[in-house]
């Protein structure tokens, strides 16, 4: 038994000065359905002012929706108290969602989504009602291209991986229009940029290819030379890719590809530390995309529905998916010439990625943090984020235990770390050690699997952190490090200051045991029979 006490709870842990006190809000509250009690309201709802519509019998209710009834107040204790079990950006130092760029949202932008201008639109009005809209989709586009130097940009997809599989149905409509989709069938990607291009590849029917990295760190030059040929539909590639490392010979990289016949597509959803810096154009690139909710801060919403963008070079325009939006001059508008904006479907285009235009809370959200930042801003984000990074690199090389790999090589805007010397030594591994650091209000993502670094760690400061935050985070680091070593089976029990202790994993794997909904699970796991 462990000798760390914590005199308020009676719970272990090991008291340093300078740490934070910490411990998450436990509550036994039930679900929302099962608070519901008949005849309870929070506000009375009017009756509709509108005629009555006759509904086919197939499609009409027989019985009143099964929502739960439930007082003001309870509704406002049940959300708050939620919130307080959950460790969100807004509660802690978020550096340790590595890849994901984690970043603060101007709760200003949030006002902005909030307002009914925005948040009470329809996207079936007619255009001439949504004008303002538009522009915004349209003035993003015109920074988007810019930033990428691609000739057009779709703002239609709802996350990163929806616009990765855009670009994998544009190039494969692109290659069946000149009479090659069948000879080329393979896809090309590397072992550290984002699995989500091997897995829409995969999904879009290609065999993929994936290079490892060389002594250097980089992917592997010589086995993409042997990798392409007549078969080669594309590359996909991610840089800096996650281990934070800029492949200097990026160009080299795409006029192979191209020499072979295929496309070059950029994976920039790493892109906080090369704005203004880098654009995928410039380095040959044929297609590229950004995720919004990385780079261009806006929030990640609990994986969706965040916003992608698109961009494409002149050949690939006619593949957008569409509506994309166009600004015409209004030559017969009765108080002058004045610009409109319009909605049109690129000439074969390869169809909707998600429904109407795109995310347009996220967009608007997106366009409000460019326009606040301008041009020299955005460049000020990429050298912060930078700074950031390194020197938080600097702080954790020092942690007995942990390393960098490939330490002689500069990183971007993230490092991916290693335990492995800590792990032989105490037996604890890395998500062991992300699991008590959240006893300290922080977390860290590991690594997407296999885990070619061993026992990694991902850390992606942005440039929203100060060197205040960037020094707590590393103190909590080495302070647990310094726990794995003088009681290893202390880290291995953690969490102790949490909502929850361990998830039993047993389940994710069996489909038998899911549940979808509340009424699933009451049915599947609470005795009560089917409806």
């Amino acid at each position: 038994m462990s000798s760390h006490t914590e005199p308020f709870a009676g719970l272990p842990v090991t008291p340093k000065p300078g740490l934070r006190r910490f411990h998450q809000a436990r509550w036994d509250e039930e679900i929302v359905f099962e608070l519901s009690r008949p005849g309870r309201r929070g506000v009375g709802v009017p009756a509709p002012d509108a005629p009555p519509v006759d509904l086919p019998e197939s499609v009409a209710r027989r019985t009143p929706p099964a929502l739960p009834e439930l007082s003001q107040n309870q509704v406002v204790r049940h959300y708050l108290r939620l919130s307080q079990e959950t460790l969100g950006a807004d509660f802690n130092i978020d550096v340790g969602q590595g890849t994901c760029t984690m970043k603060y949202s101007p709760k200003v932008n949030d006002s902005f989504v909030r307002d009914p201008r925005i948040a009470a639109l329809h996207p079936l009005q007619p255009e001439s009602t949504v004008q303002g809209v538009l522009e915004i989709y349209w003035r993003l586009e015109q920074i988007l291209k810019e930033i990428s130097g691609m000739a057009r940009v779709s703002l239609q997809p709802g996350a990163g991986s929806a616009a990765i599989y855009a670009n994998i149905a544009m190039i494969r409509a692109y290659h069946a229009s000149r009479g090659e989709g069948g000879q080329r069938d393979q896809v090309i990607t590397t072992m550290f940029s984002h699995p989500s291009n091997a897995a829409c590849a995969k999904v879009a029917g290609y065999e993929v290819i994936t290079l490892m990295p060389d002594a250097d760190g980089n992917p592997d030059i010589e086995a993409l030379r042997a990798a392409v040929g007549p078969r080669t539909a594309a590359l996909m590639i991610t840089n800096p890719e996650d281990t934070g490392i800029f492949n200097p010979r990026i160009r080299e990289f795409v006029d192979l590809v191209h020499e072979a016949g295929g496309l070059a597509c950029y994976d920039q959803a790493n892109a906080n530390g090369i704005l203004g810096i880098t654009r995928a154009r410039d380095a040959g690139f044929d297609l590229c995309h950004f995720n919004l909710h990385k780079t261009f801060s806006t929030p990640h919403a609990c994986g969706g529905p965040a916003a992608g963008a698109c961009g494409v070079s002149a050949a690939l325009v006619p593949f957008l998916p569409g509506p994309v939006v166009d600004r015409v001059e209004d030559t017969g508008a009765a108080d002058g010439e004045r610009e409109v904006y319009t909605l049109s479907a690129p000439e074969r285009s390869v169809g909707k990625i998600r429904p109407f235009l795109g995310v347009t809370p996220n967009v608007v959200r997106a366009y409000a943090w460019v326009m606040a930042l301008g041009a020299e801003g955005l460049r000020e984000v990429a050298e912060t984020a930078v700074l950031n990074n390194n020197y938080l690199l600097a702080k954790v090389a020092r942690i007995p235990g942990a390393s960098v790999p490939w330490a002689d090589r500069r990183r971007v805007e993230q490092v991916r770390y290693s335990w492995q010397q800590l792990t032989e030594e105490t037996g604890v591994h890395s998500e062991e050690i992300g699991i008590r650091a959240a006893d300290f209000g922080v977390h860290y993502w590991t690594s997407h699997h296999p885990y070619v670094v061993p026992e990694p760690f991902t850390l992606e400061p942005t440039e929203s952190y100060s060197r205040e935050d960037l020094d707590e985070y590393a103190a909590i680091l080495a302070h647990v490090a310094d726990e794995a070593r003088k009681d290893p089976e202390f880290v291995r029990n953690a969490p102790y200051r949490q909502t929850v202790h361990r998830i039993d994993p047993s389940s994710l794997d069996d489909p038998a045991l899911w549940s979808p909904s509340w009424r699933a699970y009451r049915r599947k796991h609470g005795g009560q029979p089917p409806a």
